[in-house]
């Protein structure tokens, strides 16, 4: 199992070693992100769940969310109790707990540990289509502004990895897959997904940040809920509804997944926690690598 990680820190260390040497410029990083939102990644999804069969795994999505949905409680509570602060910051901080790297970092794990997508996009769908309308209404209201219910109605349309799931399920659920002109160049084009995807994570560990002498603690509290208390609670709820192991690593292993970069974007979109925020995104992501080995070495039977 922990072979299934190697490709993982490789990549992700040259990543690193490109960042602090400064081969590919300033803007590399922006570059590479969007080049794997907006083409490869929904690529790579629809190749692979085009060519799969349909499946859901009820119990397992149900534990992951129980998982979730406690672990974002503890983190508001944290934030909006013993830290003190307000509405809009605490709802950052439950996201930065919870909500997981679905897309840039889950991908790769689940295609070199799992084997497939399956389950994530199940846990991209809940996190989408559930979690995010909840706290982007949690953020208008603590800020004062009107909900707005066309952006939470097209959000997934307006998804480029969302689209890319949406089209592949719908071949797979159709048997109608794309003509080998428009199939070829797509999976040639998502090949690029997981190794771009993990060299751009690699030069997000090498970004500087602001400073600032009160978050360390917050910080470190926060993913400590998001690589440790969720996973456990998420593995919890498994284990209590009868989940087979290699159901139970899927659950787990994307419990343990690091805090999704929408954190920091959500963050700085509405000016709340944006400096914990970045922090708890680069220190989670960072911090993974060892947590999702561990989990995996545990759970592989």
């Amino acid at each position: 199992m922990l072979a299934a990680f190697v490709p993982i820190w490789l990549l992700t260390g040259l990543g690193w070693l490109t960042g602090r040497r400064g081969l590919l410029g300033a803007e590399a990083e922006r570059v590479l992100g969007g080049f794997v939102l907006h083409l490869a990644m929904p690529a790579a999804l629809f190749t692979a769940l085009s060519r799969s069969r349909l499946s859901f795994h009820p119990d397992a999505l149900g534990a992951f969310a129980v998982g979730t949905t406690l672990t974002m409680v503890l983190g508001f509570l944290l934030c909006a109790g013993p830290l003190r602060r307000g509405p809009g910051e605490a709802t950052i901080g439950a996201m930065a707990a919870g909500y997981v790297n679905s897309a840039n970092l889950g991908i790769p794990v689940a295609l070199h540990v799992l084997g497939d997508v399956a389950f994530l996009t199940e846990v991209l769908l809940f996190q989408v289509l559930v979690v995010t309308p909840v706290i982007l209404v949690l953020l208008d209201r603590a800020t004062g502004q009107a909900l707005r219910p066309g952006r939470l109605a097209s959000m997934p349309l307006r998804n480029p990895v969302i689209a890319g799931l949406a089209l592949g399920a719908l071949s797979s659920a159709l048997h109608r897959p794309a003509p080998q002109w428009l199939a070829g160049p797509l999976e040639l084009l998502g090949q690029a997904a997981v190794p771009t995807a993990l060299v751009a994570l690699g030069l997000s560990l090498t970004t500087a940040g602001p400073r600032s002498t009160g978050a360390g603690g917050e910080v470190v509290a926060l993913c400590g809920l998001k690589l440790l208390v969720q996973p456990a609670l998420a593995g919890l709820a498994g284990w209590a509804v009868g989940l087979d192991r290699a159901e139970l690593l899927a659950v787990v292993v994307c419990a343990a997944l690091p805090t999704a970069q929408n954190t920091w974007v959500y963050a700085t979109g509405y000016a709340q926690g944006e400096l914990v925020a970045r922090r708890t995104v680069l220190a989670s992501t960072g911090l993974s690598m060892v947590t999702l080995a561990v989990a995996g070495w545990l759970l592989a039977g």
